[in-house]
């Protein structure tokens, strides 16, 4: 028997996967490849809302605990998954300039909002009205990341490569059974495929739906996340990444030539150099209606729980995320009350 089975191996499952070794508890993985938000995701770690110029939910606290455990990750994988990177916000208007020294004097953004105006020197690049820095942000190669995760499970025997079969799970007072495999707990940690899932399907999990254009570009031959209407991230060999949309409608994970034309649209508005789109991706985000994590126990089988909900900045609520569903099973601490899906409750009883 092992103290967990976890079904999922996304950002959820693998930061939930670390804080169980940390802790040195014995687990195994279930997981498939259905859900691929996580392995097409943009995999910026950036606390600030750029539309807006407002924090990102606890985003300082999710910050100090995703670089330490990413760092972590890259020694014991021996892979770079952490590519530090300053995001430069490109202004519309002398009055967006304005907002952003405005919103630079609250509390918390004046730590991650640069008072320096860049100055555009890219030729490639049409922004008249410069850019604002955010200090502290950086990508995390998540389909590197979830590549090297797997093998690492797949070398000790721990992972189950399969789509799980609700039907073969069985729940007593004290384990949960699946197959051949017996637990103490079992977390839920598996993206938009919770919709499908007989205990937590209750909970008001959307799903959006983010596309990914990949363009190689050898005359953009910019070092930093540029963030105008779409985002471009630099990767190897002249190589960006450009998006993303937001659709709530399709569920999907196929690549739409709307979405495709969208971005490009966009993107054409301040590169103008020339670039062939070389890759088209596409997953479905775990999104929430309140735009919080779901993390918590079920409401009446007390060795199940559910880990996901984590949206668009899995990278960064995910460690964050995993320590509280840890200390919350093993240290009996208190979920913070904002991602607890006791908020849901009534939704359960009522379904």
């Amino acid at each position: 028997m092992v103290d967990y089975l976890v079904v999922g191996l996304g950002l959820a499952g693998i930061t939930f996967c670390e804080v169980l070794e940390e802790n040195r508890k014995t687990f195994k993985v279930i997981s498939d490849d259905s859900q691929q938000a996580s392995q097409v995701a943009g995999g910026l770690y950036n606390p600030v809302i750029l539309k807006r110029f407002t924090m990102a939910w606890k985003a300082k606290q999710q910050l100090l605990d995703a670089k330490p455990f990413y760092q972590n990750l890259e020694k014991k994988l021996g892979v770079i998954i952490d590519n530090e990177l300053p995001v430069l916000r490109k202004f519309a208007s002398i009055e967006e300039q304005n907002l952003w020294f405005e919103a630079s004097d609250r509390p918390d953004l004046d730590y991650f909002l640069s008072t320096k105006l860049h100055p555009n020197k890219n030729p490639a690049i049409d922004a008249p009205h410069c850019f604002g820095e955010v200090k502290y942000t950086g990508r995390i190669d998540t389909a590197a990341l979830v590549r090297s995760y797997s093998s690492y499970l797949k070398n000790r025997d721990l992972l189950l490569e399969e789509s799980l079969d609700f039907d073969a799970i069985s729940i007593t007072n004290e384990t949960v059974s699946y197959k051949n495999e017996t637990a103490k707990n079992l977390v839920f940690a598996c993206g938009f495929g919770l919709k499908q899932d007989p205990y937590f399907g209750y909970l008001p999990l959307n799903g959006t739906k983010g596309e990914l254009l990949v363009i190689h570009a050898p005359e953009y031959r910019e070092n930093n996340v540029i963030k105008s209407s779409v985002f471009t991230i630099p990767m190897e060999n002249d190589r960006y990444l450009v998006g993303a949309t937001y659709k709530w409608k399709d569920k999907t994970n196929l690549p739409t030539e709307e979405s495709k034309n969208e971005l490009l649209e966009k993107l054409t508005t301040f590169l103008k150099c020339d670039f062939e789109v070389v890759d088209h991706v596409a997953g479905i985000r775990p999104t929430v209606v309140d735009r919080r994590p779901l993390v918590g126990r079920h409401p009446e089988h007390k060795n199940l729980y559910v880990l996901n909900g984590f949206g668009s900045r899995g990278v960064m609520i995910g460690p964050y995320a995993s320590k509280q569903l840890f200390d919350y099973i093993e240290k009996e601490s208190e979920l913070d009350p904002e991602m607890d899906i006791q908020r849901f409750t009534k939704k359960y009883y009522s379904k």
